[in-house]
């Protein structure tokens, strides 16, 4: 593109990174970019002044490997968040990043409140009812909604792979202790 400079530095991904959005498209010509989160409170996005990139998954790519972007700014814009980083000057640097995934460090995330909860640290728990009863493992959490669905993998009795929801709110869930890597939950296997 005529008068792109390049912005993104080479780098390593951090072990702890998490994909928390991808760039849409350039946002206005004096370099901001808009950005989808993938979470519907995207706190990360607004405290981590270090994001890293890594080229769409299809489509154009103007890079290969992970790249650091020094952001210099975030706004919440409607549903999706704008930004502008360090060297993104004008439109065409800006488009240079269209697609890119970002990651974020998870050290980096800000700490969330008393009884709140990331979801990428609930995914991978392993969930037990009140009298210890194994329920699965959390594959995935599923807005629904006022609330969320934690969305459970397990093994039925014929062997073969099920899943089972159950909401995630404080009527259910007893205990979330990420520290042992386990969910308390009132539920019964039957449910």
């Amino acid at each position: 593109m005529p008068g792109a400079t390049w912005p993104l530095q080479a780098a390593e991904l951090p072990d702890d990174a998490v994909e928390v959005g991808r760039v849409q498209d350039a946002w206005g010509i004096k370099g901001w970019f808009k950005v989808q989160p993938y979470s519907a409170s995207p706190e990360a996005l607004f405290s981590s002044k270090r994001w890293f990139l890594l080229p769409p998954a299809r489509g154009a790519r103007h890079f290969d490997g992970p790249q650091r972007l020094l952001v210099r700014q975030v706004k919440a814009h409607g549903d999706a968040v704008v930004a502008s980083a360090q060297g993104v000057d004008d439109r065409d640097a800006a488009d240079l990043l269209k697609g890119a995934r970002i990651f974020i460090a998870r050290s980096s995330f800000p700490t969330p409140a008393e009884g709140e909860y990331y979801w990428v640290d609930l995914i991978g728990l392993a969930v037990f009812n009140r009298e210890g009863v194994p329920l699965g493992q959390v594959r995935e959490l599923l807005p629904a909604g006022p609330q969320t669905t934690l969305a459970l993998a397990f093994e039925g009795a014929d062997g073969k792979p099920q899943e089972r929801l159950i909401p995630f709110v404080s009527a259910y869930v007893d205990e979330v202790d990420l520290a042992a890597g386990r969910i308390t939950v009132d539920w019964q296997p039957d449910y």
